[in-house]
């Protein structure tokens, strides 16, 4: 065996260890997006619910904040439990849309910025140098971005 073999393998059984361990120090592997979600809203509830009251106000003030925001959380999670129990698959189809419009958003926003960066030319439709006013005129291409609006600063 080559040396570069042997350096191949001890990286890769390096990486594997140093996964290995990763993965222990995190204890637990994202569970699907409804147990996410759940955890979210416990973590939520948790912080509302330990947040209020005792600097702010003194005594029975805080005391029956305290009881009011313990009251509403627990009404959430009432409401909450049973939609997260009976209908996980809507969480992992919410999950996907967000995935798919971040996805689109990306691919939008890396479109344009390269048509900009490039110089090339940019739709009409999508160009920030158009006027709203159609009686304004418009700039000349050299004159950069921007609506060609004279902004008065006195």
């Amino acid at each position: 065996m080559s040396d570069s073999d042997a350096w191949a393998k001890a990286c890769a059984e390096d990486l594997e260890a140093e996964k290995a361990r990763r993965r222990a120090q995190r204890a637990t592997e994202p569970g699907s997006p409804a147990e996410e979600f759940r955890r979210l809203f416990e973590a939520v509830a948790d912080k509302v619910s330990g947040g209020l009251g005792a600097p702010l106000l003194g005594g029975q003030a805080a005391q029956t904040a305290a009881q009011t925001v313990q009251q509403l959380v627990n009404q959430a999670k009432a409401v909450v439990e049973p939609v997260i129990e009976r209908n996980p698959q809507v969480f992992d189809h919410l999950a996907a849309a967000g995935s798919e419009l971040l996805a689109a958003y990306r691919s939008a926003v890396e479109g344009h910025e390269s048509r900009w960066t490039r110089g090339g030319t940019v739709p009409e439709d999508d160009d920030p140098r158009r006027d709203a006013d159609p009686d304004t005129p418009r700039k000349k291409d050299d004159e950069g971005p921007g609506t060609g609006q004279h902004i008065d600063l006195d």
